[in-house]
């Protein structure tokens, strides 16, 4: 007769499992703008060439990524001051009425569209901002000392989980509708999904636990989750996550976001083509975090980051000048998912270790200000900087760039403390 399930473990998953749903779906609604650019880029932007309209909406995708540190530094201290699961709650709501605004935004009037559509993704940059640091730190707390690794790529798997959903839903899209309602009117449809996804989760949220740490924190709720605490108290764990996440957030927006912009702008592969490849090589990217992490909970999480960002800064030159020149779907398939294997070495561990740098009080602050900084810097603007390379004719410069910013992530992988024996989380 089989023992009968420990109960504290089914809440434990069902928790995570609701927080995980919630960054599902912000993700969703975040990647959606990346996935249908192609097709909303002319319509809000009509002058120019295809570059030129790229490079608008690309610009306003770089906005949304100037406000998330707005975002972080506002929902990390609320986390840390009312809550976690208050801070999940709101971010969503406010991520809900961003992907709505775009849904309904008109066009055709002059500069009050794209002032909309600019609104619109400055409220989803708050969101994410806030969304991240929520997240991770709930999801760090909630899981079991064992399994953190595991649990902490499981994470990465709702992000990756959001983009695959739009690129599939632009597939499918695409098969269905023929591109002329697709530039009028089909963009709109995940917009509308992702609105109403986020209503959904609005109230799975609201009936998730707090977790144990922050219920039993004594730090009274003044001193939490205070941004000059930050760089006078914890000078070092806010240059290692700030680093880390520059070497990570370029990676994934040059492999996964940019990458679809460089394989029918350099390449010359058909829209179709790109996006079918994109949500194959994301479908099995989403396995690769869990699996790494699981690893990293048996090799060592350190030793795991190391093999990450030294292999990647070797890989990055010659894997995106090839790229850059494919003309066979498998070879660009192939060799996506190779660097994105590379890279989940960061993604599966990127929410534990920075969560196991930060004692509880700011724990949800210190999560989120230096990895949302980080990735407005290097992740909102890599795809303006690697379009605006390519229109300036200096293309490979940008790849360069990229394969600096891993060798960089290495060195502070190498000074970081091992956060898996010595890390503030505790058990």
């Amino acid at each position: 007769m089989s023992a009968p399930a420990d109960p504290r473990a089914a809440r434990r998953l069902r928790n995570i499992l609701g927080a995980s749903a919630g960054n599902f779906v912000e993700w969703f609604d975040w990647f959606a703008y990346a996935s249908f650019a192609i097709y909303f880029s002319r319509a809000f932007f009509p002058a120019g060439d295809q570059t030129a309209q790229l490079l608008n909406t690309a610009f306003v995708f770089a906005g949304g990524f100037l406000v998330r540190p707005l975002g972080a530094l506002l929902f990390g201290t609320y986390a840390d001051r009312a809550g976690r699961r208050a801070a999940l709650t709101l971010s969503v709501a406010l991520m809900c009425g961003g992907a709505l605004l775009i849904a309904i935004t008109p066009t055709g009037l002059g500069a009050l569209s794209p002032t909309l559509l600019v609104v619109a993704r400055l409220m989803q940059g708050l969101a994410v901002g806030g969304e991240y640091g929520a997240s991770a730190t709930y999801v760090s707390e909630m899981a079991s000392r064992e399994r953190r690794g595991f649990w902490s790529g499981f994470l990465y798997v709702t992000l990756i989980g959001g983009q695959l959903a739009a690129m599939s839903l632009q597939v499918v899209l695409q098969r269905t509708l023929s591109e002329e309602a697709l530039y009028a009117w089909g963009w709109r449809i995940p917009f509308a999904i992702g609105a109403a996804l986020a209503v959904v989760v609005f109230w799975i949220r609201r009936n998730i636990e707090e977790t144990q740490a922050f219920a039993g924190e004594q730090t009274a709720p003044e001193h939490r989750g205070r941004p000059l605490a930050l760089i006078a108290e914890y000078p070092k764990e806010t240059a290692i996550v700030f680093t880390l996440t520059a070497g990570g957030a370029v990676g994934f927006y040059t492999y996964a976001i940019y990458m679809q912009k460089l394989l029918v702008n350099s390449a010359g592969l058909p829209k179709a083509m790109v996006a079918e490849i994109m949500t194959a090589v994301l479908a099995t990217m989403i396995f690769f975090p869990p699996f790494v992490g699981w690893l990293a909970d048996r090799v060592g999480h350190k030793r795991t980051m190391l093999f990450g960002f030294g292999s990647s800064a070797l890989c990055a030159v010659p894997t995106l000048h090839a790229l850059s020149t494919a003309t066979d779907p498998w070879t660009v398939y192939l060799l996506c998912v190779a660097v994105l294997f590379l890279l989940s070495g960061y993604y599966a561990l990127s929410a534990i270790l920075k969560a196991e740098l930060y004692p509880t009080h700011i724990r949800g602050l210190g999560v989120a200000l230096p990895y949302a900084i980080a990735l407005a810097i290097f992740g909102g603007n890599a795809e303006s900087a690697a379009l605006y390379l390519k229109q300036a004719g200096m293309e490979s410069v940008y790849f360069w760039i990229v394969a600096g910013l891993f060798a960089l992530a290495f060195v502070a992988a190498a000074l970081m403390p091992d956060t898996q024996q010595h890390g503030r989380l505790g058990d």
